[in-house]
Formats: C-alpha cells, structure tokens, sequence
C-alpha cells in the first residue's frame, strides 16, 4: 500500500520536474512535454486526494483532467507542426520574429 505521502512527495516532484522543463528549454516540444508533466502531476494529486478521503470527486474531476490533457495536446501538437513547416526549427526565441 503506497501511503498519502509518497503520492504527495512524488506529485509536487512531477510539478517540479514540469515546471523546470518549461523554465529550461527553449524548445517548444520541451515545453509542451513539461505542460503535460504537470498537467499528469495535478491528475495524480486529484486521484491521491479522492482515495484518501473516499469521495468520488476526484476521480470526476480526472477525468475532466484527462479530456483537457487530450485537447490540449492536439491542440498543442497541430501548433507545433505549423510552427515547424513555417521555421524550420522549434527554438521558441525565433517566435517572436514570426511576429514582425
């Protein structure tokens, strides 16, 4: 049985290591990685939080999590495909020469 806290400790470790990808890279692939990390990080928590106090809240509010994920990601992935076709590179600072 993993205990409250190992799930705890290994969610904000998830958001960490998601956020640190966001900061770091400059590549936009990097960074949509590091989105879902956190995204998936939020998810664990929900579902850690909905076992523990027994309501069917969190496990709801996943799956809302997970249809948003999914959006996003398409979403994301059809930018990121557009974006590449356009620059040929996914190096997030030639984004603001698409701009001028």
């Amino acid at each position: 049985m993993v205990s409250l806290l190992n799930c705890l400790v290994l969610s904000i470790l998830l958001f960490i290591l998601g956020f640190s990808s966001i900061i770091i890279h400059n590549n936009l692939l990097s960074i949509f990685i590091g989105l879902e990390i956190i995204i998936n990080s939020i998810s664990l928590l929900l579902i850690v939080s909905s076992n523990y106090w027994h309501h069917m809240d969190g496990q709801i509010m996943y799956i809302l999590s997970i249809t948003l994920a999914a959006i996003e990601a398409s979403i994301s992935l059809t930018l990121v495909i557009q974006y590449f076709r356009k620059t040929r590179t996914l190096n997030i600072n030639k984004f603001s020469e698409i701009i001028k």
